[in-house]
Formats: structure tokens, C-alpha cells, sequence
């Protein structure tokens, strides 16, 4: 046989929380919100970082976007001090001559000599009509005349001697000369620098660019 037991209301065992005290007001009865799955919620910004994700894309999107903010509204970055900024550094550079072309050096030393000859003539002509204009030549004849003059004839006449023409005629033939031994010579010395080369190296040269 089975016992049927009524299920008696469990009382509350505090009664007098139940009711409001006599100088408080009842809470009014919020009404019952409904229920959102976790779908209807927007993502917290950031990508998800809270999740156990990665939060560097949301820092890059943020910094682009305070990037174009700060380019929009015109701000700018202080500018370092003049006394802050490094030197500039000379920048320098270690070369080696290793070979001279001689075709190239018979060419050069040809119109250096030339060069030097014409400065030469030029030199000697304006020297000539200085000296002329002093007298020295009058005055150095004179006393050369006197000292070699004798009873059969007159002494040695230096005017006529060192007349401009023949001046002019003796250091040209000198300077054609020069012309031909300063070429033959640095052709010559470009070949035997050549052939030193080859076995010490060459002449070092350190290159620097202007500040």
C-alpha cells in the first residue's frame, strides 16, 4: 500500500521581510528584459583580443586612424634642435694608382711644354725691353767697350750683340728644345712608373669629398 502525503507550502521563515516597513515605499517591479544570444551583440574593439586573439591589427587600425587624424588637423612633430644634429661625416676613399697611360701622358707633357716655352719667350721679351729701358745694356757696353778697346779697332760692342731679335731667336730654340725633352722624358718616366707598379703596387691616394 502506498502512503499519499500531501505536499504542504514551505513558509517563509522570516515573514517580516516580506512586507515592506511601514515609512518604506514598495520597489517598483522591473519588467523582464528579453533574451539576446551572444550573436546579437556587436564585438568589443580590439579584434577580439579578449578572446585569446592576436590585438596587434586594432593597434595598427588605431594608429593609421590617429595618423590621418593628426595629418588632418595639422599637427607636426617637434623638430630636434640645430645643436642636436649629428656633424656631417667627410666621407673618404683609399684608391690605388696601378697603371699610367703613356699615350696619355706624351699628350699632356706636349702641351705643358709648349705651354711653358711660349710663357718663356713672353718672359724673356718683356725682361729685355725693362733692362733696355734702365740703360743696363748702354752702361755694360760701354765699360765692356772700354776694357777691350785697343789701338787697331774698337772694343766688343754688347748692344748690338744682345740685339731683341737675337734674344728672342736663342730662347726660342731653347724652348723647342725643352719642348721635345719634356715629352720624351715623361713618356719615358710613364712606362718606367708602369713597370714599378707591377711590382710595389702603386702610388695610394686618399680621396675626400668637400664639406
Amino acid at each position: 500500500m502506498t502512503e499519499t502525503r500531501k505536499l504542504r507550502p514551505q513558509r517563509d521563515p522570516h515573514p517580516q521581510y516580506a512586507s515592506p516597513l511601514p515609512n518604506e515605499r514598495p520597489a517598483p517591479s522591473q519588467p523582464a528584459q528579453p533574451y539576446h544570444p551572444p550573436q546579437a551583440y556587436a564585438p568589443p574593439p580590439g579584434g577580439g583580443a579578449g578572446r585569446g586573439g592576436s590585438g596587434v591589427p586594432g593597434q595598427s587600425a588605431q594608429g593609421a586612424q590617429q595618423g590621418h587624424q593628426q595629418a588632418a588637423t595639422g599637427v607636426r612633430r617637434p623638430r630636434t634642435s640645430a645643436g642636436a644634429r649629428q656633424a656631417p661625416r667627410t666621407r673618404k676613399a683609399r684608391l690605388r694608382v696601378a697603371k699610367v697611360d703613356p699615350w696619355s701622358v706624351m699628350k699632356v707633357s706636349f702641351l705643358l711644354a709648349i705651354a711653358l716655352g711660349v710663357c718663356t719667350v713672353i718672359a724673356v721679351a718683356v725682361l729685355w725691353m725693362v733692362m733696355d729701358a734702365m740703360g743696363v745694356f748702354s752702361a755694360v757696353g760701354n765699360t765692356i767697350s772700354d776694357a777691350t778697346e785697343s789701338q787697331k779697332g774698337s772694343g766688343f760692342d754688347l748692344e748690338s750683340f744682345l740685339s731683341l731679335p737675337r734674344v728672342l731667336g736663342f730662347t726660342a730654340i731653347i724652348a723647342v728644345i725643352n719642348v721635345v725633352l719634356a715629352t720624351a722624358l715623361a713618356t719615358l718616366g710613364s712606362f718606367i712608373y708602369n713597370l714599378s707598379a707591377g711590382f710595389v703596387g702603386g702610388v695610394e691616394l686618399t680621396l675626400a669629398e668637400d664639406e
